[in-house]
């Protein structure tokens, strides 16, 4: 499943999400996706990715947020016109739930601002009509 971000900011996410089978123990409760973000730069400055929040749903209405530096052990600068593309993963209790957030992005002047990630979902495959 692809999502694109479609608020105000001059930063855009999209998001592509993935089950792996292979990793996840269903028996367990133990369910694990991936998911693919690219991040592109629609602003006439570049912009650093400096921190990352995300608020992480599970079927059952558990809620974890997590916060940090960066993504992926980086604090990529994305020049005008350009992105960034990174991989990571989450674990659930259960075969849905979802994803939402925001980074904190400094553009080139110091100004922080907020590039919001809209909510998405993480499935096991044919569990959703």
């Amino acid at each position: 499943m692809t999502i694109k971000s479609s608020l105000g900011s001059p930063i855009k996410v999209s998001v592509e999400t993935f089950y792996i089978e292979a990793q996840s123990e269903p028996e367990k409760e133990k369910y694990l996706f991936a998911y693919t973000i690219t991040v592109k730069n629609h602003s006439l400055c570049s912009a650093k990715l400096v921190s990352r929040f995300w608020l992480i749903t599970d079927a059952n209405g558990k809620e974890v947020e997590v916060e940090g530096e960066g993504v992926v052990g980086e604090q990529p600068s994305i020049s005008p016109g350009e992105s960034y593309t990174y991989t990571s993963g989450a674990q659930l209790d259960t075969p849905v739930g979802t994803m939402q957030g925001h980074y904190k992005m400094r553009n080139e002047f110091g100004t922080e601002f907020d590039a919001p990630i809209d909510v998405f979902r993480l499935s096991t495959p044919n569990i959703l009509h």
